[in-house]
């Protein structure tokens, strides 16, 4: 079975798919276009994919570490 340990606190993952969303409006309120709207779209989806997964590999990379059960 595929599982990542998060290394995500609760306040985090919330933050992560709101600033998703305001990028997303962001970009189509601005008239973004060609390479500026790909990039903020995946910038976006990146968020809210590490949000709802609890798991950044970023931020495993730099070495934040997995959250203990519980929180």
């Amino acid at each position: 079975m595929f599982y990542l340990q998060r290394n995500l606190p609760l306040w985090e993952r919330a933050l992560r798919p709101a600033l998703g969303l305001l990028i997303v409006l962001a970009a189509v309120g601005l008239g973004a276009t060609g390479a500026v709207a790909w990039a903020a779209a995946a910038v976006a989806a990146t968020l809210v994919l590490t949000g709802f997964a609890g798991y950044c590999p970023a931020c495993a990379l730099v070495g934040r570490r997995p959250m203990k059960r519980g929180r």
